[in-house]
């Protein structure tokens, strides 16, 4: 492959992007940083790490590499993904791709012996920062699964527990600058940012389907593709936090309902999402959006809080449908893995978040030191 002119670009050429990264747990703070990193450009490759280059350095990962493969390509702003992607992004990756320039977000990821994986692309000028999503990591979801507490729902249903809120990163010793627990802040514009912006035409087949969609994961990937397959335009209601705990028990949902309407909404097969939809679908609700059809899993579901069918309205009008998505995993088996898992998991955020506080350290202590000789030549050249 010839590599001339690969990094001349203008506004007629294509801009390819690089971005790498373990994605385990997918969340909505990683589809923020995919958003970022594809405006920057035209054309979004994303590499992923496998299971091995992972445990190596960082410790087991919740997902299989299959599972985190087909995951970020569900992420609407990727458009191809790189399997097995090397641990540390090199300059012959970027040629191999043909990308302009690699992209990370504003935290310091480091190997096994402590290195920047940035380094090389860092120090050849081809490397972009994008804004780190405060408020949500995967060692924060973990946290939340094995503590076992309500504080992370919206504050309309429970008031939040801050002894617990600040407890959610598992690591107590040595509390990362960047994984460590803080709160997600909704706004309107970044529920716009993710939003398709798009109306469904007047020939559109709408599909409607609603749930929890709580830690969203493979299991909901298979089943929307599917839900995509019955119609043109895809409408996902989501159940508040309150309603999802009236039917899941315990301290589900683990995100609350801003969280999980991002999640779904970075989604390819997700046209739009209704926040707090109404947990049985009525009339008024297929009448305002024009739903032809409203599909619900194989999934067995329970009786509203009057004990009515949810589902009533549109099992009497001939419009309902369960289809099968042909993916068993749930909500529940994601937990079971991360309590049947715990010491591995606290061992491994415990190193990584000590990995990167040490990190962190050094590069404040870098940037004071570039502070003070800018400081003494400013100095010098007055006098």
């Amino acid at each position: 492959m010839s590599t001339s002119n690969k990094n001349e670009v203008n506004s007629e050429q294509e801009v390819r992007v690089w971005m790498d990264g373990c994605y385990d747990m997918v969340h909505f703070g990683h589809a923020n940083a995919c958003r970022q990193a594809k405006h920057m450009g035209t054309h979004l490759i994303v590499g992923v790490h496998s299971d091995a280059e992972i445990t190596k350095h960082k410790g087991p990962p919740v997902f299989t590499e299959q599972e985190r493969y087909k995951m970020v390509r569900a992420i609407k702003w990727v458009d191809q993904v790189v399997e097995d992607a090397p641990y540390v992004t090199t300059l012959e990756t970027l040629e191999e791709y043909n990308c302009a320039f690699c992209v990370h977000g504003d935290d310091i990821t480091v190997t096994a012996d402590g290195v920047d994986t940035y380094h090389i692309v860092k120090a050849a000028g081809r490397y972009r920062e994008c804004k780190r999503t405060q408020g949500v990591s995967t060692t924060d979801l973990v946290g939340r699964m094995l503590l076992v507490t309500k504080s992370h729902h919206e504050p309309d249903d429970m008031l939040p527990d801050r002894e617990n809120t600040l407890r959610m990163s598992l690591c107590k010793e040595s509390v990362s600058p960047w994984t460590g627990a803080s709160q997600f802040l909704p706004t309107t514009n970044k529920i716009i940012q993710f939003s398709n912006g798009r109306e469904p035409k007047p020939t559109d087949k709408v599909v409607y389907t609603a749930g929890a969609f709580d830690l969203f994961h493979v299991g909901h990937v298979d089943f929307l593709e599917k839900v995509k397959a019955c119609g043109d335009y895809v409408i996902v209601g989501l159940h508040s936090d309150k309603v999802v705990n009236r039917y899941k028990g315990s301290n589900h949902p683990i995100m609350n309902l801003h969280e999980r309407v991002l999640s779904v909404l970075a989604c390819r097969y997700v046209d739009e999402v209704v926040i707090g939809a109404p947990y049985s679908v009525t009339l008024e609700l297929i009448n305002h959006f024009k739903v032809s059809c409203v599909v619900h899993g194989q999934t067995q579901y329970e009786s509203d809080a009057d004990g009515r069918n949810p589902y009533e309205v549109p099992l009497g009008l001939g419009i309902f449908k369960q289809i099968d998505s042909g993916n068993p995993m749930s909500t529940q088996d994601i937990i079971t893995r991360i309590i049947d898992n715990r010491l591995e998991y606290e061992k491994r955020n415990k190193k990584k978040e000590a990995k990167e506080a040490a990190a962190y350290e050094a590069f404040q202590k870098l940037k004071a030191e570039n502070l003070n000789e800018s400081t003494a030549v400013n100095v010098n050249q007055q006098a």
